[in-house]
């Protein structure tokens, strides 16, 4: 089994779907939500590719610990303001404020 399989996949959309609205977690979270503590990177990659499973899960809700929001992905950022959810002056959602407390 490698690692990224379709049931990886699907652990990491089923944490990402219960992050509220106007909130966020970190890659890292969710990989400690699923019991894979050091796969941060590997959820990464299942988000990338959640697309090619199903539709309508809120991965723009998932940024890195610093806050810092997908490189190239610009919807993510309006996305998230939709959802009140603000950013500093160098763009990166403040974490202390709207990280998601799982």
């Amino acid at each position: 089994m490698t690692l990224l399989s379709e049931d990886f996949i699907y652990e990491v959309l089923e944490a990402v779907s219960e992050i509220p609205q106007g909130k966020v977690a970190s890659y890292g979270q969710i990989a400690r939500l699923i019991g894979r503590d050091k796969n941060s990177r590997l959820v990464g990659k299942a988000l990338q590719r959640s697309g090619l499973y199903v539709e309508g899960y809120p991965c723009h809700r998932v940024v890195n610990s610093a806050g810092r929001l997908v490189p190239g992905w610009e919807e993510q950022a309006s996305l998230l303001l939709e959802e009140g959810v603000m950013f500093k002056a160098n763009g990166h959602v403040d974490m202390k404020k709207y990280q998601w407390e799982a």
